[in-house]
């Protein structure tokens, strides 16, 4: 399929504030003219050399393409196995290059987040890209890696551990250091816009299953929390965690694409760890408030105005030291279907938007490339697409742990 291609990956959007993390990884991990061939793709010759300079040598290749230009996407894509982007908001800029790369046989991965426009992309191509054995891969940062590969995880110890399948996880924000990316909250600003103008769109959004196969949009799952509540399962007050919205779905996805290999009736949700006592019931209304506002202002208000001047534009994020101080650390409550327990954490080594998002982005690019998968294809998720290779990737090279533990925390 891709022996013709004359490189495993090109970087698009290597000039905005993700693309160079994902760049600089690239270059001090694999170099250049190693075993991964890769380019850096924009529209701006003179930013990319900029870039180039500054985070690489002038052995990485330059490709110049437009979003809004469909012959130069299509130049580009023709050119690599797999197609990597930072370039968000991605319903804005996105769906043209995903068509390019379907309609050339083209591997794609990105940092989606954006639930209506990913269900547009499975409605589009899936059954498409499926036949044409090309893989779509969203979601291939914070949100949803740790989430999705993480509930691959606790399904594949559990068999192995002869333990049935982890019937209902819980998965609780333990502790995280990190701001949202400008290129996250322009995204995030997007999806709000257009569900406040598309019904259709708003109720995607509001349903569990919203990413399932039309199909298979039936379940357990309610919506995700909305409120702070006391967690029987943590013991402490829970808050509303702002990526679930995206996250449940993915793992949701996944379990229907694997022939709902957890179960017809797993069950899964995301939410935020306050803390115990008043303390920490105080700190979830605190944690909340921002949310409610950012998700409650009108497109063009003024308390929309004031929301946007505190919060960062695309481009800017945190320095390398506050990346490198960053952590997340996920832990899942598990119940199994003999209504035993287990838990099981997922952690990362930087700031989970930035610094986690670019090295686990990379290492899904370099393993649609390089490694040997399954044939699963279409619009799929990370661990559907990549399954084991992308959770050994991520153990061994981008700084995150899984574990697995018999008993209740």
């Amino acid at each position: 399929m891709h022996s013709s291609k004359t490189f495993d990956i090109i970087l698009w959007g290597a000039t905005g504030f993700t693309g160079k993390l994902v760049a600089t990884y690239l270059f001090k991990k694999y170099g250049s003219d190693g075993d991964i061939k890769w380019a850096m793709a924009g529209r701006n010759i003179k930013k990319l050399e900029a870039v180039r300079t500054s985070v690489a040598d002038e052995t990485v290749p330059l490709i110049v393409a437009d979003s809004n230009d469909p012959k130069s996407l299509t130049a580009m894509v023709q050119q690599t196995k797999v197609l990597c982007t930072t370039v968000g908001p991605y319903a804005k800029y996105g769906s043209k290059l995903v068509a390019a790369c379907v309609d050339n046989n083209t591997h794609y991965c990105d940092l989606a987040g954006e639930v209506q426009w990913i269900r547009q992309m499975i409605d589009e191509h899936h059954q498409t890209a499926k036949e044409k054995g090309v893989k779509i891969v969203h979601c291939c940062g914070f949100d949803s890696i740790p989430s999705d590969l993480g509930v691959y995880f606790i399904q594949k110890e559990a068999k192995a551990q002869k333990r049935g399948r982890a019937k209902i996880i819980k998965m609780r924000v333990a502790g995280m250091r990190g701001r949202i990316s400008g290129g996250t909250y322009a995204s995030i600003s997007n999806v709000i816009a257009q569900a406040r103008k598309d019904k259709k769109i708003y109720k995607t959004l509001n349903n569990p299953y919203g990413l399932n196969p039309i199909d298979e949009q039936k379940g357990k799952d309610q919506h995700d929390l909305r409120r702070v509540v006391f967690d029987a399962v943590s013991n402490t007050w829970i808050a509303p965690f702002v990526m679930a919205s995206i996250n449940t779905k993915i793992v949701r996805r996944s379990n229907a694409l694997s022939g709902n290999s957890y179960g017809k009736d797993f069950q899964y949700e995301e939410a935020s760890i306050a803390g115990k006592g008043l303390k920490g019931r105080i700190k979830g209304v605190s944690t909340t408030l921002p949310i409610a506002v950012v998700m409650g202002a009108k497109p063009g208000s003024f308390l929309k105005k004031i929301v946007d001047s505190y919060l960062p534009k695309p481009g800017e994020g945190p320095s390398s030291k506050q990346q490198t101080e960053g952590y997340f650390n996920f832990r899942f409550y598990i119940t199994m279907e003999d209504g035993s327990t287990a838990y099981a954490k997922v952690t990362g080594d930087r700031d989970p938007g930035y610094g986690s998002t670019s090295k686990m982005l990379a290492e899904a690019a370099i393993c649609l490339a390089k490694d040997p998968l399954t044939s699963s294809a279409g619009v799929i998720t990370p661990s559907i697409a990549m399954g084991d290779a992308l959770l050994a990737r991520l153990e061994n090279n981008a700084g995150l742990t899984f574990s697995f533990h018999n008993g209740s925390k």
